[in-house]
């Protein structure tokens, strides 16, 4: 138990510091903590899970209140303060997953559901009451969600590998299991367009024993055959193995499934994917990085982009999950691994240039825009849930 004195410790240093911030501005602020924060990051000893509060900032439901302006709120760039409130906390809503992806509002429900691929389920938090319930179970593994212009749920099963769409009389569409006749390897994100399409990637996670399950014997994920991929599963589930690289697609309107940027073109693969707000830029991530593509009439991808780096005080803040708000400023979610205080979420600018940051003490998953305004920003966090109401709204449904 913490001792009176030791509250008082940290009241007069969160004071000191906010006193800082104020006299020299945001930005100046934070570069004049950058000392201690890389010196937090060399190896050694265990390190605080906040790199500015101390004693360290504790996120559960008995935690002691964050100050105002938030402290692991940062401004890097004064256009960042447009974005960001300065009365609200990052509140940690709920832990208790294995790993959390694909986050996606229902403005319809006033419930954000996201996926716990490891346990097989999807989880709801409601809106109104901030319960967290068991949404979804078995998931089929699912990964990556969203919610079209329709207000319908589509997911990326890893475990069917397929993407499906849940519609509003309650019955299931199957969207996507093949292309050209081969079948699917593990779809990750998908986004829809205004035009009815939806556009996703497969990446190939489906042949991961804990998020899917292994291909038969033979197959890149199995080659010896040494593991039995009908363990636990229905009794069609564990004989597919792949057979195409990890592509991004376009699924028509009619239901045709078109390659919209191939494996060779971004070297890797893509998970995370989001379009700008006049849906001209396709985002997608490879390799922890963003790429851009323009995106003609005719659907087809052209001129990519490297958008950054995502290189941030010589840490490398890789990203899966990203999401566009109206200004098309892009959100990332941010996993430095052992870096501690560089996990949680970054902000760009539309010209790549990095605005803030939004530090979690957990590798940040994937992040969505939800609340019945679209200005709350929920961000799964390995094995928790967090939030943040901003100055700002999401610039698509989901």
């Amino acid at each position: 138990m913490m001792t009176h004195e030791t509250f008082d410790h940290e009241d007069d240093n969160q004071i000191t510091r906010r006193k800082l911030f104020k006299t020299l501005g945001a930005a100046a602020g934070v570069a004049a903590f950058a000392p201690s924060v890389v010196l937090g990051q060399a190896p050694g000893p265990a390190t605080p899970l906040s790199t500015i509060t101390d004693p360290p900032r504790d996120f559960g439901p008995g935690g002691r209140p964050s100050t105002y302006p938030d402290p692991d709120l940062l401004t890097v760039d004064p256009r960042f303060n447009q974005l960001r409130r300065f009365n609200t906390p990052i509140q940690r809503l709920w832990t208790g997953a294995l790993w959390s992806e694909g986050p996606a509002w229902s403005s319809q429900g006033r419930y954000m559901v996201w996926s716990d691929i490891p346990n097989n389920r999807q989880l709801r938090y409601l809106e109104d009451d901030g319960r967290v319930t068991v949404f979804r179970y078995p998931s089929n593994n699912s990964n990556g969600n969203t919610f079209d212009f329709q207000g319908r749920q589509l997911s990326c099963e890893h475990l069917t590998r397929r993407v499906v769409r849940y519609e509003n009389d309650g019955s299931v569409t199957v969207i996507a299991d093949t292309y050209n006749g081969a079948h699917l390897i593990g779809p990750n994100d998908v986004v829809p367009h205004p035009d009815g399409s939806y556009w996703f990637t497969d990446l190939g996670a489906g042949g991961q024993l804990y998020e899917g399950t292994p291909d038969a014997a033979g197959g890149p994920s199995n080659p010896d055959g040494l593991l039995n991929p009908r363990l636990g599963q229905p009794p069609e589930i564990g004989t597919l193995t792949r057979e195409i690289p990890a592509n991004l697609y376009r699924v028509d309107p009619d239901g045709r499934v078109d390659l919209a940027v191939s494996n060779e073109e971004i070297g890797g693969g893509t998970n995370g994917l989001a379009f700008s707000p006049d849906y001209r830029k396709l985002y997608a991530v490879s390799g922890g990085v963003v790429h851009s593509f323009d995106v003609g009439d005719d659907n087809r991808c052209t001129n990519m982009q490297q958008f950054s780096d995502f290189m941030v005080d010589g840490v490398q803040c890789r990203t899966d999950g990203i999401r566009s708000d109206v200004n098309g400023n892009l959100w990332c979610s941010s996993n430095a691994g052992l870096n501690l205080g560089y996990s949680g979420v970054t902000v760009w600018s539309p010209e790549g240039e990095l605005l803030g940051r939004i530090r979690l003490p957990e590798t940040c998953g994937n992040i969505c825009f939800g609340g019945p305004e679209r200005n709350r920003l929920f961000m799964v966090a390995s094995q928790s849930l967090y939030s943040l109401y901003l100055s700002t709204q999401g610039a698509s449904p989901g």
